[in-house]
This record gives C-alpha cells, sequence and structure tokens, in this order.
C-alpha cells in the first residue's frame, strides 16, 4: 500500500470558481463538487443555514493521479484566517509548461519572486494567485 499526501484548500466563498480555474488552468478534472444546499442532510440534524446554500461543502479536482481538495469556509463565528504558512509546489519538465502556467496563475494575483534560474532548476517562481492560494512553480531540467 503506498501513502500519499493531498493539499486541501479552503477558501472564503470563492471555492467553486477557483477549483473550475485550476481545472483548466492545471489541466485537471474536477470529479466531484457539491454544495450545502445539495448535501444529504440526516433526520434530525440541523440544514445548513441559507446563507451557506451555494457555497462548496467538498470539491475534488484530479490532477495527474493526485488530488487537489477543497471547500469553501464554514467557521462559523470564527472569521476566514486565509492561506498561511504553505505553498503548493508544480514541476513541469519544460520551461515552456512552467511559463504559461506560472503567468495564467499569476494573472489578478501577485507575483512574490518572478520566474528565474536557480540552482535546482532552470526556473523557479513564486506567486499568490487571484483567490489567494500560494504556488510555487519549478520548469526545466533539474540542475546538476
Amino acid at each position: 500500500m503506498s501513502n500519499q499526501t493531498d493539499a486541501y484548500l479552503f477558501f472564503n466563498g470563492t471555492c467553486a470558481e477557483a477549483m473550475r480555474f485550476y481545472e483548466k488552468t492545471l489541466g485537471g478534472k474536477i470529479e466531484m463538487m457539491m454544495t450545502h444546499d445539495r448535501m444529504p442532510v440526516p433526520p434530525g440534524a440541523p440544514k445548513p443555514p441559507p446563507e451557506s446554500a451555494k457555497l462548496v461543502m467538498h470539491a475534488r479536482l484530479a490532477i495527474d493521479g493526485r488530488a487537489l481538495m477543497a471547500s469553501d469556509w464554514m467557521g462559523g463565528e470564527q472569521p476566514y484566517p486565509g492561506m498561511h504558512g504553505f505553498s503548493l509546489s508544480l514541476v513541469y519538465p519544460t520551461l515552456d509548461q512552467a511559463k504559461k502556467v506560472f503567468a495564467a496563475l499569476a494573472e489578478g494575483g501577485t507575483v512574490t519572486m518572478p520566474l528565474q534560474k536557480t540552482f535546482w532548476v532552470e526556473i523557479f517562481g513564486m506567486l499568490v494567485d487571484r483567490y489567494g492560494t500560494p504556488w510555487m512553480v519549478n520548469g526545466g531540467a533539474p540542475a546538476l
């Protein structure tokens, strides 16, 4: 049995839009996206509040045998904390692939380190996309 770790992101009401963007940009396939109003509620359990009806309860995007999962923040009285303390890392075998994905993710976001040559790979850059997700993009051949 093999073990793998996949990421789970929380968005502030933009989960559906973000996951559709990632599906297109990263070449994945959304396998599930369920909003709170479509969620089965066991008898006697409280129903989600009406204002959360169209928020995403769970989404799963398959990308090259891995999963990127997400939902909208439902912290109740706790405000949305944002995304901190991590980055999602992408590795592409060609410079063109890395540059294309980096540019798409950077549109409307903030580049924190432009794509540049590094000692471990031909190009590397970092950004936070328009949805608040931090990314690191590696491209090209590993440095020897």
